[in-house]
């Protein structure tokens, strides 16, 4: 699975204290299981719940593709929610 993101918006992201990380660790949910559902169609996006460095995160990507195939491109990324915790543990 390939990555890619926006360097100088993860690291904004990484020091803005209601997210504290980056893309770089936010790819971590990918690693481990996650919910997916899609979040818009145009352009399709898609929110994944799941786990990074031991909290549980959301992150909004899109599947794009080059000349090397897909790859999710990372858009953006927050602590999970209330609700998106309990979505998380009623489809583990």
């Amino acid at each position: 699975m390939r990555f890619r993101f926006d360097a100088r918006k993860s690291r904004r992201l990484r020091t803005n204290p209601q997210r504290g990380i980056g893309f770089e660790e936010a790819q971590e949910i990918f690693s481990h299981p996650y919910y997916l559902d899609q979040r818009s169609d145009v352009p399709e996006r898609y929110r994944a719940i799941g786990w990074v460095e031991g909290r549980l995160y959301s992150v909004i990507f899109e599947v794009r593709e080059d000349r090397e195939g897909d790859y999710y491109h990372l858009v953006t990324f927050w602590k999970a929610t209330q609700e998106e915790q309990q979505l998380y543990e009623a489809n583990e």
